[in-house]
């Protein structure tokens, strides 16, 4: 299916994912999120890619926020639908049956922020620049950025993030624990294909069994999260997956992982 506002690329076993709107700074508007949701699914039920990338068409941004022209207008009902559609995509994001990496590129300023925040791993370029600064519009992060944000910087940070619209470069992010690694911005893709194929080469079972017991794991408390872990951990070892890797192991060679 052809998309307007988005693109995906595959590249061996992984894909990357595109927002294309550079002439807006690929801000977020109806039409992207709609789409969003309709690629995710599509990726949701395939093999490959095994690992997504998320970036930003261009060299100014990766999402630039949200379109300020369409949410001008928006009445309160109004404005609650388009939170609700916007959160979908972005869950859908976060529970992503396999890994998604963020190369921020640039701006990831409101709902791009809250798009990056929903990944698994964020790798920023020295260029980028983050923030929630909804609060200068006169409304709040609405599509997960009170609550990721709260949970990966701590609440106090958040809320002066927050309270502030306050934005910060990618050396603050990662002092903060926004981003988990700062490359030069011309390295910014191939540093994260790297760490894309690394993860692509290993069981599609396993990742998404990992993924699952740690995003799962934070929603429930301790004791009930240590059970969920050892259910996925069992699951494992129904795949030939596991019999693979550990036979690749008494063997002393690289596992050759098929994906069942």
């Amino acid at each position: 299916m052809a998309y307007e506002t988005i693109a995906l690329e595959r590249d061996d076993t992984i894909g990357i994912l595109r927002f294309n709107r550079p002439n807006a700074l690929n801000a977020l508007n109806n039409i992207v999120f709609l789409e969003l949701n309709s690629l995710l699914d599509e990726i949701e039920k395939e093999v490959i890619p095994k690992v997504v990338i998320l970036t930003g068409a261009g060299e100014k941004a990766f999402v630039a926020g949200t379109d300020i022209v369409e949410m001008e207008k928006l009445s309160s009902f109004e404005a609650r639908a388009f939170a609700t559609l916007a959160r979908t995509a972005i869950d859908k994001v976060a529970n992503l049956n396999r890994p998604v990496i963020a190369a921020i590129n640039g701006f990831a300023l409101g709902g791009g922020c809250e798009l990056a925040m929903a990944c698994d791993i964020r790798i920023a370029s020295e260029k980028a620049k983050l923030g929630q600064p909804e609060i200068n519009l006169g409304i709040l992060p609405g599509s997960g950025g009170t609550q990721r944000l709260a949970r990966l910087v701590g609440p106090s940070i958040a809320k002066r993030l927050i309270f502030t619209g306050e934005i910060i470069d990618a050396q603050t992010a990662l002092s903060l624990g926004l981003v988990d690694k700062v490359v030069p911005h011309d390295q910014l893709m191939d540093e994260v294909k790297k760490i894309a194929f690394t993860i692509a080469s290993k069981s599609k079972i396993a990742l998404a069994l990992s993924k699952s017991a740690i995003n799962r794991g934070l929603e429930m408390d301790l004791q009930t999260a240590l059970n969920y872990e050892i259910e996925c951990f069992a699951q494992c070892f129904a795949s030939e997956d596991q019999k693979e890797g550990m036979r690749a192991f008494l063997e002393k060679r690289k596992a050759n992982f098929i994906d069942k």
